[in-house]
């Protein structure tokens, strides 16, 4: 595996082998996605976002994942099928993947590994709890939607809970801060 988080392989959704060194020197958050959440109206806000702020090197690279409750069943031609006829989305979505346990892939793994906290952790794994589902390992990503912001310099500025929304103040300064910076 490479030590550089850019430099990890990584597969779009058309099947194409590539490395997020596409996007380097940009903001680039990596968010695990699913068709069938109840965060998934979260496309929305992202989207939003994407078109506000990638003219000033903002970039989303959204990573399907089926490790939530069977919450992205479907194959990476309907999730992109989805993502575009709903949500008019228009940032990358990459192959899907497993972003926890044994499984994990390396892109995850080191992303937990240089940010195993997240901002805004709370409510959400306090409702995930109360239905049961095992919330101890706070290094682990807790659900979909759980965000990673890069910074223009390849590192992890921050890590985001789930339920911290593309709309959220303390999410949307952590992203200008990192677009303010250059290279």
């Amino acid at each position: 595996m490479s030590d550089k988080l850019l430099d990890i392989p990584v597969k779009r959704a058309d099947g194409r082998e590539t490395t997020l060194n596409d996007y380097s020197g940009e903001v680039i958050l990596v968010v695990n996605v699913a068709s069938k959440c109840g965060l998934t109206v979260q496309y929305e806000g992202l989207e939003k976002l994407f078109e506000d702020k990638r003219d000033r090197g903002f970039m989303i690279a959204a990573f399907p994942a089926n490790d939530f409750k069977g919450q992205e069943p479907g194959s990476d031609e309907e999730i992109v099928a989805f993502c575009t006829s709903t949500y008019d989305v228009k940032f990358p979505i990459f192959s899907k993947i497993s972003v926890k346990g044994e499984e994990k892939h390396p892109l995850y793994r080191q992303l937990t590994a240089l940010a195993p906290e997240s901002i805004g952790d709370g409510p959400m794994r306090d409702r995930l709890k109360g239905h049961g589902l095992a919330t101890s390992d706070r290094s682990e990503v807790l659900w979909n939607f759980e965000k990673f912001l890069i910074g223009r310099d390849g590192k992890v500025a921050a890590r985001f809970a789930p339920d911290v929304t593309a709309e959220d103040p303390r999410f949307l300064s952590v992203v200008d801060r990192e677009l303010a910076k250059t290279n």
